[in-house]
């Protein structure tokens, strides 16, 4: 098993007790950047982590699918989680960059947090919605 299949198992079991692997899979002056974060370093990357797991219930990550080339990989994911008693999916993809070792030195999350989120939660959907119907070229 290589270094990208051991990191998508660790998201796939991603859980608290487990977020002290951080160090196994990132280098120690890693950058991970998603639409509401720009961190870096294993302090920050685990803090990132233990706030979606205070914030969030249940959340779990599905890996779909990975393009591999050279010292870099595209993964497409599904990010599942409980939010004030509702379910919620956001579909993702995270662009990886390695290093020599096989750590993770750049971590960058893509997904439209209009689409995922936004328009799936009351009072701001239906405001999302109504500005997607309006910009959106007519059939």
């Amino acid at each position: 098993m290589n270094k990208l299949d051991e990191l998508l198992d660790w998201y796939g079991t991603l859980s608290p007790p487990t977020l002290d692997r951080v160090t196994a899979f990132y280098a120690s002056h890693a950058r991970f950047k998603d639409p509401f974060n720009d961190v870096s370093g294993h302090a920050a990357i685990r803090r990132l982590f233990e706030h979606m797991f205070e914030t969030t219930q249940n959340p779990r990550f599905v890996i779909v699918d990975r393009i591999v080339q050279g010292q870099q990989a595209f993964v497409t994911w599904q990010f599942h989680f409980g939010l004030q008693g509702r379910d919620y999916t956001v579909l993702g993809g995270s662009h990886l960059r390695f290093d020599a070792d096989g750590l993770v030195i750049e971590h960058r999350d893509y997904w439209d947090a209009a689409e995922e989120l936004f328009q799936k939660l009351p009072v701001i959907g239906s405001l999302i919605g109504w500005l997607r119907r309006r910009f959106a070229v007519p059939a």
